[in-house]
């Protein structure tokens, strides 16, 4: 065959790398050169099989979010729930700001006691960190979620590589309509939702800045 070039580039695409001379045979065929463009088509073939396979998953994952994020619990009482799926199905919400550079670390306990809650609340909580840790992170960091239990409460942890809060501002995020964004781009009420929800829960929540690393932290008691 005249053109190696072509046969080395062929035979990447198709994603063989060692083992060439196993193939030397065929490459020295006649119709080498047919043979390896059918290869290439089933290859090609595949790898969009594969890519349509991963979206699907994907989307039903998202709409499986969605499902369980939009749930209301009709008669506003408390019920038993898993606070890591919740949490997960935020993550997944949140996917598409994710890939674009943002390491997610799990530090899950292994085992954890089931909270008796209001779950759909909570997840507001646990959007409302989450999304606060991306744009700390300008979506491009490392975001470690932590949860586990302690003294009869279940403690969540959110923590981002990002930019950190500034001392003199830290004693105000909680504070309702403060906010350091631009006008248009925040209410101020984020956090003071947040904080409310987790009193209701009889939970407290605390944070610590410094710049690369802002944690934030909920205790919600097991029992109530």
């Amino acid at each position: 065959m005249a053109n190696y070039e072509t046969v080395a580039d062929t035979l990447v695409d198709i994603g063989i790398y060692d083992n060439i001379e196993s193939l030397l045979p065929l490459l020295q065929d006649p119709t080498s050169s047919d043979i390896l463009q059918r290869a290439y088509q089933f290859s090609t073939l595949q790898r969009s099989t594969n890519t349509i396979i991963t979206a699907t998953d994907r989307a039903a994952k998202v709409v499986f979010a969605l499902k369980r994020y939009s749930r209301s619990n009709c008669t506003g009482e408390k019920v038993i729930t898993n606070i890591t799926e919740g949490i997960e199905t935020i993550l997944t919400l949140y996917y598409s700001q994710l890939k674009q550079g943002v390491e997610v670390v799990r530090n899950y306990q292994d085992q954890l006691p089931e909270l008796l809650c209001y779950p759909d609340e909570l997840n507001q909580v646990w959007t409302n960190l989450i999304h606060n840790a991306l744009q700390a992170m300008d979506n491009c960091g490392v975001l470690t979620l932590e949860v586990r239990a302690e003294n009869q409460s279940l403690l969540v942890g959110i923590m981002d590589s990002g930019k950190g809060i500034p001392p003199e501002i830290l004693p105000r995020i909680f504070e309702p309509f403060f906010t350091t964004k631009p006008p248009g781009e925040g209410s101020g009420l984020g956090l003071d939702i947040v904080k409310k929800i987790i009193e209701k829960h009889s939970g407290k929540i605390e944070v610590t800045s410094v710049i690369g690393q802002t944690t934030f932290t909920v205790l919600i008691p097991i029992a109530i």
